[in-house]
C-alpha cells in the first residue's frame, strides 16, 4: 500500500494541519488557472480591438490548448523520473512568464506569444499537481482533494468574468494578466513546505514514497512522446483554424483529426482508443465526457440568445447553474466515499450528461420552453461533478508510483484534446447548415452521439 509523504493521524481530512498548506496552495493554483482562463475570455475582445488583432483572435484561445498538451507530456515524464517537485516549480514559473509576456504586450502577436507560453506552463502544472496528490495524500483522501479541485475550478465561473470586466474597465486589461502573477507566488509558497517531504525518485518494491527510500531505476526521457505531443498540438491548431478556409477546410479538418488520433496513441495507455477494460477506458471516458459536455455548453447560451431573445448576461446564468451543480455533486461524491463506487459514479455521471444534451436537442428541435434546456444543464453539471473527480481517483488508483506522471498526463491530454476536437467539430457542423435551428440541432446531435459513446464505454472502467 502506498504511503503518504506527509505524516498525519488516521482519519485526518484534507484540512488537517498536516495537509492544510498543500491543500490550500494546490487549490489556489487550480483556482488561479481557472480564473485566468475565464478572465481572458471576458477581456480578449477588448484586447483584440485595442491592438487590432481580430485575425489572431482564435489563435489566442487555440494556442494555449495546443501547447498545454506538450507541457502535460513533459511534466508527466519528468515526474516519473524525478518526482513532481521540479516539474511543479518549473511549470508555475513558465505559467507566470506567459502571464508577464501577455500582460506587458503592446501587439496582438505578443499577446499570442504569452498565451502560448502560459498554456505550456498551465498544462504541465495540472499534471504535476495530480502527481503531488498521489505522493502527499493517502488514497482514502483522493476523492476529497479532487472534489476541492473541482470546486476551485468551478468557483471562478461565478466571479471571474465580472471581476475581469471590472479590472479592465477601472484599470486596464493588462492587469487581468499581471494581477494573477502576484497571486501565484504566495500559492506556490504554501506548497513548498510539503514538497520538501515528497520523494524525488521512484518507489521501491513496497510502494513507499518516503524520501528516505532508495530510488528505483528512473524512467527514461521520452523524447519521442514529446515529438508526438507537438504533432498533436499542431493538429489541434489546424483543426481549429480549418473553419476559416472555406475551400480546403473540410479536407484540412479531416486530416487534422486523423493526425491527432495517430499522435495521441503513444501519449495514452495502450488500448485507450479501443476502450480496453480498466485504465485505458478511464482515460478514454475522460475525453468523451469532456467532448460531449464542453462541445454542447459553448452553444447553449448562444441558443438562448438567438432563439429565445435572452440577454447575454441572463443566458450566461445557465452556465452558472451548471457550475454550481458541478461543485455540489463533487462535494456529495467526496462525502459518500466508498459507499458510492467510482465505476458507478462514472456511469451515473455519463448518463446525466447524455440526458442533459438530449434535453437541449429536443428543446431546439421541437421549440420547447427554454427552461427545459436550462434545467437540463444543471443535470449536466451534476453529472460532471460525479464523474470527473472519480475518473481522477481511478487514474491514480490504477497507477504505480513510476507511472503516475504518465497516466496523469494521459488523463489531462484526453481531457484537453477531447474538448478541443469537439469544439472544432461543432464549429464545422454549426456553419454547415443554412438555418439557425438546424445548426443548433446539428451541434446537439453530434455532442449527444459523443455522450452516448461515453455511456456505452462507462461499464468498462472497472477492471
Amino acid at each position: 500500500m502506498r504511503e503518504s509523504a506527509v505524516s498525519a493521524p488516521p482519519g485526518a481530512g484534507i484540512l488537517h494541519r498536516a495537509y492544510l498548506l498543500v491543500t490550500v496552495g494546490a487549490c489556489a493554483l487550480v483556482f488561479l488557472a481557472a480564473f485566468e482562463s475565464l478572465a481572458v475570455t471576458t477581456v480578449m475582445p477588448v484586447v483584440s480591438r485595442e491592438l487590432g488583432g481580430a485575425g489572431l483572435y482564435a489563435l489566442a484561445f487555440a494556442g494555449p490548448l495546443a501547447t498545454g498538451v506538450i507541457g502535460m507530456v513533459g511534466a508527466g515524464n519528468w515526474s516519473d523520473r524525478r518526482g513532481p517537485v521540479g516539474p511543479l516549480l518549473a511549470s508555475v514559473a513558465v505559467f507566470a512568464l506567459g502571464l508577464l509576456v501577455a500582460g506587458t504586450a503592446g501587439t496582438m502577436w505578443a499577446v499570442v506569444a504569452g498565451r502560448l507560453v502560459q498554456g505550456l506552463g498551465g498544462g504541465a502544472m495540472t499534471v504535476a499537481l495530480y502527481v503531488v496528490v498521489a505522493r502527499v495524500y493517502p488514497a482514502v483522501l483522493h476523492p476529497r482533494i479532487f472534489a476541492a479541485f473541482s470546486a476551485a475550478w468551478v468557483i471562478p465561473s461565478l466571479v471571474g468574468p465580472f471581476a475581469a470586466g471590472l479590472v479592465a474597465q477601472l484599470a486596464s486589461w493588462h492587469w487581468v494578466f499581471l494581477g494573477v502573477v502576484v497571486l501565484v507566488l504566495p500559492a506556490l509558497a504554501m506548497l513548498l513546505p510539503a514538497l520538501r517531504g515528497v520523494r524525488s525518485g521512484n518507489a521501491n518494491g513496497n510502494g513507499s514514497v518516503d524520501a528516505s527510500d532508495p530510488p528505483g531505476t528512473p524512467a527514461s526521457w521520452a523524447s519521442g512522446r514529446l515529438a508526438w505531443a507537438a504533432l498533436a498540438a499542431l493538429a489541434v491548431l489546424g483543426l481549429n483554424l480549418s473553419s476559416g478556409l472555406p475551400a480546403a477546410g473540410p479536407l484540412l479538418a479531416g486530416a487534422a483529426v486523423v493526425i491527432a488520433l495517430l499522435a495521441v496513441r503513444p501519449l495514452v495507455p495502450r488500448g485507450t482508443l479501443t476502450a480496453r477494460r480498466g485504465l485505458p477506458s478511464v482515460i478514454l471516458i475522460r475525453g468523451l465526457v469532456a467532448a460531449g459536455f464542453f462541445g454542447a455548453e459553448v452553444y447553449l447560451p448562444y441558443l438562448l440568445v438567438e432563439r429565445y431573445a435572452f440577454s447575454p448576461t441572463f443566458a450566461g446564468l445557465t452556465l452558472t447553474g451548471g457550475a454550481l451543480a458541478w461543485a455540489a455533486a463533487s462535494g456529495v461524491q467526496s462525502r459518500l466515499g466508498g459507499r458510492l463506487g467510482s465505476p458507478a459514479a462514472v456511469r451515473i455521471g455519463s448518463v446525466m450528461v447524455l440526458l442533459a444534451i438530449t434535453l437541449a436537442l429536443v428543446t431546439t428541435a421541437f421549440g420547447w420552453p427554454p427552461a427545459v434546456a436550462i434545467a437540463g444543464w444543471v443535470i449536466a453539471g451534476g453529472g460532471m461533478g460525479l464523474a470527473y473527480p472519480r475518473l481522477s481517483v481511478m487514474t491514480l488508483a490504477l497507477s504505480t508510483p513510476d507511472t503516475e506522471g504518465f497516466n496523469s498526463s494521459a488523463m489531462s491530454i484526453s481531457d484537453s484534446l477531447g474538448g478541443a476536437l469537439a469544439l472544432a467539430a461543432t464549429g464545422i457542423v454549426f456553419t454547415a447548415f443554412t438555418t439557425t435551428a438546424a445548426s443548433f440541432a446539428g451541434v446537439f446531435v453530434l455532442t449527444a452521439v459523443i455522450a452516448a459513446a461515453a455511456v456505452a464505454i462507462a461499464p468498462r472502467v472497472a477492471r
